[in-house]
């Protein structure tokens, strides 16, 4: 790998008002958008559901919630069904929905047990879920899917092939960007935010690092000048 002097991840580690003040990061304000705008765009690559042959529907009563939970669950639901990321199911599969802890800006996330499901299928589940307010199902991809995250890589190494091991490391969704001095580095992470946004894929301010000499990366810790 070449020189890193100076690299961009997304990472846990940033200052927002100065990231928001880059002169680059401002060309792109609809990379970093405060909500997902709604569904995304039809992709080249789709994400199939295959059954083990023979699979019944698995479906399970949904899990009971406290009442500052269900009050939760209900703006959720209507938050997700406004932006047409879910919808209504009639669907003989479900698996029960829950909370658990945000980890970038607290609150709690819905999320859906997906264990049921990944034991029996070949490639990706079924999505409906149960709540105490009925069966949904998900229009978007969930993370929770056994074959979720080899998709997503596989995506996002489409998206950046041609700047792969050129001056772009990509892992799921962690993408590093290094280069060897300022000017460089301005102009490649104008590239990787012009595909961002070709390619309708978004960003969060709260997971970025940016003009970094130093970043701790998919377990290694790469440093101003270090290479291999």
């Amino acid at each position: 790998m070449p020189d890193m002097k100076h690299m961009v991840a997304t990472v846990n580690a940033t200052e927002l008002d100065e990231i928001k003040k880059i002169p680059v990061v401002c060309d792109f304000p609809d990379v970093f958008p405060e909500e997902l705008p709604g569904l995304p765009p039809d992709r080249d690559v789709e994400f199939r559901i295959d059954l083990i042959p023979g699979t019944a529907p698995v479906s399970k009563r949904p899990y009971g919630m406290a009442p500052d939970e269900l009050k939760e669950l209900k703006i959720q639901l209507q938050e997700q069904l406004d932006k047409g990321f879910i919808r209504p199911s009639s669907s003989p599969w479900g698996c029960p929905a829950l909370f658990v802890e945000k980890k970038d800006r607290g609150g709690k996330r819905l999320v859906w047990t997906t264990r049921p499901l990944n034991a029996i299928t070949k490639d990706i589940p079924k999505t409906a879920f149960s709540t105490g307010y009925g069966l949904y199902e998900y229009l978007v991809m969930s993370f929770g899917l056994t074959n979720a995250p080899a998709f997503f890589m596989y995506m996002m190494n489409s998206v950046f092939m041609n700047e792969l091991d050129k001056f772009v490391v990509v892992f799921i969704d962690d993408i590093l960007i290094y280069s060897k001095n300022e000017k460089e580095h301005e102009e490649h992470l104008r590239v990787v935010l012009t595909r961002l946004r070709e390619h309708k894929l978004y960003a969060k301010f709260s997971k970025c690092a940016l003009r970094l000499k130093e970043v701790g990366f998919l377990g290694h810790i790469r440093r101003k000048g270090s290479s291999g």
